[in-house]
């Protein structure tokens, strides 16, 4: 029998919210996704943020700037994440490099032992 479920809870922002989110989002360097991550919401919900932003549909009553400590966050947070990448990728290469050695190591220890047996 299917679980009935309730209503699904949307959650809501607020403009000013919408906007900062924005606004990190438009930093150097800085991508949708680390944005996205950063404030836990889904990439194509700041992506739709940015096109409202854009088209101006979003508009704040004040000036809305994103703190400099979030700045240094996210900028921080996309730089994590690319050092962490190129750590799996290394990784990745490590373990390869050690199979091959392995299986080569094994391959030649084979055929040494075979060479020793029939010289005797």
């Amino acid at each position: 029998m299917a679980k009935i479920l309730g209503p699904k809870k949307v959650q809501r922002y607020s403009v000013e919210f919408k906007l900062k989110a924005v606004k990190l989002s438009e930093i150097p360097g800085v991508q949708v996704q680390d944005v996205a991550d950063a404030l836990d919401i889904h990439p194509f919900m700041l992506s739709k943020w940015r096109k409202q932003a854009r088209e101006g549909q979003l508009k704040a009553r004040v000036g809305v700037a994103p703190a400099a400590r979030a700045q240094r966050e996210v900028r921080q947070l996309a730089e994590l994440k690319r050092q962490y990448a190129l750590l799996k990728e290394e990784h990745e290469l490590l373990r390869k490099a050690i199979r091959f050695c392995s299986a080569r190591r094994a391959r030649s220890s084979r055929s040494s032992g075979r060479n020793r047996a029939g010289s005797k």
